[in-house]
């Protein structure tokens, strides 16, 4: 039997998310190949692309986890244009008449290049429905779990030129996405004071409470491990700890959802749960061009409101320059008490003494000295 080099496979980030909508692990989609799981991750990282066999089992792999999920699988496409080449180029049977073949379709010339609009829309249709669930695991509210993957995009969309030539954008949305959903600042805000309604299920709420006990750096740790499948040192990058430390989370973690439900003691169970309490709620991510456009309108808002302020500030110092005196103004000292001073008497009667000096300056007043005038010539 001849392989096909040239067996179509996906990229490596629709490779993840298929197997992450699966609700597979690394370790579990390696056992169902017969490969490491070493060897899957440098396949979904892109480092390493797989050949021979293991080629054709990955790509059949990966078409059968795309169909259930009503998605079309990628290799469809391929695969139409090879039935078509085949059977244009069978041979006819003898006898048959010769059927002139159909004119080649000119397909219009297409840029192998995404725009940023479209290369963001692909990505938030790649991991929003996934990081809606897990922001749900982490807060055990579906409002908020919308809100912070609708937000992680924002900022993605708003940084854009930094995300998108990021080896991983995913991860970097993923962790912002979590940041903004274990922030303790909701707690503080009036939409979320109130409790939402819990899972109809009386298993899922028992492992939701379960979690929600947890402390939120035990809770992520946790939920990226067991939930989403990553490797210990990822885990520890994405939650910024160190190796060791996110080991010693993820012990404490798994201790206290054992103590208070035993049957989710083994790590294969509780993904399981994870991924089937997740998908259980209908948790519904906004549209891309919906979240590009709030993103827009929000740094509109924020840039004016910024322009604004700063131009009341330049107006108040203005008016302050304007309104300044221009020289020193020594400060008006405090009054102070002279002494020595007789009190000003109160207006009375005169006495005979008074009396008698007006009468003298009057008299000497009326009969003084005649006056000099001018004699005419």
């Amino acid at each position: 039997m001849t392989h096909n080099p040239d067996t179509p496979l996906p990229p490596p980030a629709e490779r993840r998310r298929l197997r992450e909508a699966a609700s597979l692990t690394q370790a579990q989609l390696a056992a169902r190949l017969g490969v490491s799981r070493a060897l899957v991750r440098t396949w979904e990282s892109g480092r390493r692309t797989p050949q021979g066999g293991a080629r054709e089992a990955y790509a059949a792999l990966l078409a059968s986890l795309a169909r259930p999920g009503g998605e079309p699988a990628v290799t469809a496409r391929p695969e139409k244009r090879m039935r078509h080449l085949t059977t244009a180029s069978a041979p006819a049977p003898p006898g048959a008449p010769e059927r002139a073949s159909p004119p080649p379709r000119r397909s219009p010339r297409r840029s192998p290049y995404l725009s940023p609009a479209q290369a963001f829309d692909a990505l938030y249709a790649f991991c929003a429905p996934a990081l809606v669930r897990q922001a749900y695991l982490l807060t055990g509210r579906r409002e908020l779990a919308r809100e912070s993957v609708e937000r992680a995009f924002q900022i993605a969309w708003h940084r854009w030129p930094e995300v998108a030539v990021d080896p991983d954008p995913a991860s970097w949305v993923r962790a912002a996405a979590h940041d903004y959903a274990l922030s303790p600042w909701h707690r503080f805000r009036p939409r979320y004071r109130d409790p939402e309604p819990p899972p109809a299920s009386a298993a899922d709420r028992a492992l939701l409470d379960a979690l929600l006990a947890l402390p939120p750096p035990h809770r992520r740790t946790l939920v990226l491990y067991d939930g989403v499948g990553l490797d210990l040192p990822e885990t520890a990058a994405e939650t910024e700890a160190s190796t060791p430390a996110a080991a010693n989370r993820l012990l404490r973690a798994r201790e206290a959802v054992a103590a208070r439900l035993p049957a989710l003691a083994d790590p294969a169970e509780l993904h399981r749960r994870l991924a089937q309490m997740a998908s259980a709620e209908r948790l519904r991510a906004a549209k891309p061009p919906a979240v590009r456009m709030d993103g827009e309108r929000r740094a509109r808002f924020w840039t004016r409101a910024a322009i604004a302020f700063t131009v009341a500030l330049i107006g108040a110092i203005s008016l302050t320059l304007y309104t300044a005196p221009t020289r020193y103004e020594p400060p008006v000292p405090p009054g102070a008490t002279v002494g020595g001073v007789p009190p000003k008497a109160a207006p009375g009667p005169l006495s005979a003494a008074e009396l008698s000096l007006r009468a003298r300056l009057r008299s000497q007043t009326a009969h003084g000295p005649e006056r000099l005038l001018p004699e005419p010539r």
